[in-house]
């Protein structure tokens, strides 16, 4: 593994740590108020936004790793559940 590599690696391995202990935590918790049919508040929604940023700047990294492709997967999925709810919350 070359030296760029064991970078991207240590980077992916950071940013996942991330997701794991801060984000994931809060993430489920705003998708638990959206499924009780509650609207998200400002902050929760630049929350969700910066993340869905974050994910967006940082996915071209996961391009040559294929066993985290699943994992990428279920963010998305999570991100895609909790804005779909928070709009149809929005609505009522």
């Amino acid at each position: 593994m070359d030296d760029i590599a064991k970078k991207h690696l240590g980077i992916i391995q950071s940013l996942i740590e991330e997701f794991e202990i801060h984000r994931l935590p809060r993430l489920l918790k705003l998708r638990d108020k959206v499924d009780d049919g509650e609207a998200i508040s400002d902050a929760e929604l630049e929350f969700l936004c910066k993340v869905i940023d974050d994910a967006n700047r940082t996915m071209h990294m996961t391009v040559n790793h294929p066993q985290l492709h699943d994992f990428c997967l279920h963010v998305v999925h999570l991100y895609n559940e909790i804005s779909s709810r928070a709009l149809q919350n929005e609505k009522k």
